[in-house]
């Protein structure tokens, strides 16, 4: 057998991650299994044209929700009571959800999705309208998370509202960022395309927000608002 001692010892560094094949994705995104209430509500949003959030995009804003011990949560688009019902189980027991849409009759399916799921109506408050009329309506620095599922034209916009709306080290999270794989193809340059990756740059280059990609169903994008620093007022004379 032939030795190695005295030769010197190769250290190869990986460069680049490998991609996950489709399989792998699929895997992933299904890992978590959803049961008969997010399942019925699933079939219900078809019924009705809604595109909720998918299994693994709910399972991490279950993640979110419960890392911050939310209180109050913030949706933008109901998806029949899908994200919803993802949120609120990982909310603590006396949180809210807020949940806004412009459809009443995805948020009546909505608000049968959350019984189904186990939780009475005072632990939801559903507003039927535009995002962008009723978030201005919303209490400053009073919301622990605030995620966007809406028209893709007005997630910059919804991005302005959620630094008022949220409480410093609160999180805001955008749904379908990578668009059916059309964000990253740049031939791709109808309004919504053009419009999730101005607020994926957006995102990504202010300092106020601590941001993740992940490529999850059709891509999630959340960011975590910076909490003030302590030492902001000390100049460099100091």
């Amino acid at each position: 057998m032939a030795s190695n001692q005295g030769r010197p010892r190769r250290c190869v560094i990986a460069t680049q991650s490998p991609v996950p094949n489709p399989a792998s994705l699929e895997y992933a995104d299904a890992w978590l299994p959803e049961d008969a209430a997010l399942t019925q509500a699933r079939v219900k949003a078809v019924e009705l044209g809604a595109v909720p959030i998918g299994a693994g995009g709910g399972a991490t804003l279950r993640f979110l929700a419960a890392t911050l011990d939310a209180r109050a949560v913030v949706e933008v688009g109901s998806g029949a009571g899908v994200s919803g019902l993802w949120l609120l189980r990982g909310m603590r027991p006396d949180g809210v959800l807020t949940s806004i849409d412009i459809e009443a009759e995805h948020q009546r399916v909505a608000r049968q999705t959350y019984a189904s799921g186990g939780f009475s109506g005072h632990r939801s408050r559903l507003i039927t309208g535009r995002a962008l009329e009723v978030l201005p309506r919303l209490a400053d620095g009073a919301y622990d998370l605030v995620f966007v599922d809406g028209d893709k034209t007005e997630y910059s916009a919804c991005l302005e509202q959620a630094f008022r709306l949220l409480r410093p080290g609160g999180i805001v999270a955008f749904d379908n960022v990578l668009w059916h794989d059309r964000v990253a193809d740049p031939s791709q340059r109808d309004s919504g395309t053009i419009a999730i990756r101005e607020l994926a740059t957006a995102i990504r280059d202010d300092e106020r927000l601590v941001p993740v990609m992940l490529p999850v169903g059709d891509g999630l994008l959340a960011a975590v608002v910076r909490e003030p620093r302590s030492d902001a007022h000390i100049t460099a004379a100091d």
